[in-house]
């Protein structure tokens, strides 16, 4: 009797599709399907035998490693990896690395150890890319690429257009005196941000002035407290994340700033916790359901094809709240537009 790699090599598929068509756990391209069913009627292929070399074969666990679960954009993130990997038949393993290199390059070991199918991972750390190189499994980089990672596959969003985005905005609802609140430039998603934003201020004549800030609600009120010292006549601030630009518009209202009638604000994600909060935040909005998604279909294609599958880059979109305000005269034009526009 055939066993499963007969099976796949007959019907022109990767062992895992097999098991994933007799198991019914996971979507498969219906061609791929019919042939594969085929080929287990023609060769009396038994269900129980693909459980077996699926037990051998994959542990069905894709690990997952976060700089931090405090961050409300890591954990939205991870709740979409978890999403797709089940409904794919696939459970996730959350790790933690609290920033720390040492502790992801443990965390890269023990998912080894455990035969995990691959890893997603969202690193800060540039020391960890030898052995995200040396990994027995796959590796796919979410959010930020590590510098000389040819050849790893990343997801990530369109950071250099979401920089440009919030800038643009703010210019447009009037702001001249403009502040980036930047997040540390040695991560790539920060650069790129920064030098979407740096584009804009020189397109428009702006003073470029910048604020680097770590990625937390603590780092985010010391940036407002500085650039209520050091600018106090800033009326338009983009933050690097959500997170900190809530921070900052504490610190501001707690100045007696009124936002957004004096200084007006943008976020970067587009997480929730954006709205729950008074006045609710303007925000550039990264696809986090999607690249969850897209990073869960990398380490899958690797476990069916062996190959890890290209870098993806998804658009970003701005998200108009209650922090900003555009500037009377582009209000009264979009109303004259809506009312007399094409449906």
């Amino acid at each position: 009797m055939a066993g499963i790699r007969e099976v796949a090599r007959l019907a022109g598929v990767s062992p895992a599709t097999v098991s994933r068509v007799m198991n019914g756990t996971a979507h498969v391209e219906e061609e791929k399907r019919r042939r594969v069913q085929k080929v287990i009627e023609e060769t009396g292929f038994k269900p129980n035998e693909v459980a077996r070399a699926l037990f051998k074969r994959s542990s069905r666990v894709i690990g997952v490693i976060v700089p931090d679960i405090v961050n409300p954009f890591f954990n939205e993130m991870a709740k979409a990896i978890e999403g797709e990997a089940y409904r794919q038949g696939y459970r996730m393993m959350l790790c933690c690395s609290e920033n720390r290199a040492e502790k992801e390059r443990e965390s890269i070991r023990i998912l080894v150890q455990m035969n995990a199918d691959g890893i997603i991972l969202m690193t800060n750390n540039e020391e960890v890319e030898q052995d995200v190189k040396a990994s027995a499994i796959p590796v796919v980089l979410l959010d930020r690429q590590l510098p000389r990672s040819c050849g790893i596959a990343c997801i990530q969003a369109d950071n250099y257009e979401g920089g440009k985005l919030a800038a643009e905005y703010l210019i447009r609802c009037g702001c001249r005196q403009l502040i980036n609140v930047c997040g540390p430039r040695r991560f790539s998603s920060a650069r790129q941000r920064y030098l979407g934003y740096e584009e804009v201020c020189r397109r428009y004549g702006r003073e470029i002035r910048t604020l680097e800030c770590e990625y937390s609600f603590e780092a985010g009120g010391q940036a407002g407290k500085e650039i209520l010292e050091r600018w106090p006549e800033a009326d338009g601030i983009m933050a690097c994340d959500d997170m900190v630009a809530a921070a900052v518009c504490k610190v501001l209202k707690k100045a007696g700033r009124q936002i957004p009638d004096e200084v007006q604000l943008i976020g970067f994600d587009g997480v929730a916790f954006g709205t729950m909060f008074a006045p609710e935040l303007t925000t550039v909005a990264q696809p986090i359901d999607e690249m969850g998604k897209a990073a869960v279909e990398r380490i899958i294609h690797y476990v069916e094809e062996k190959e890890i599958g290209k870098d993806q880059i998804f658009p970003v979109h701005l998200v108009k709240r209650e922090t900003t305000r555009e500037k009377e005269e582009e209000q009264e034009e979009q109303n004259e537009d809506f009312s007399g526009g094409k449906h």
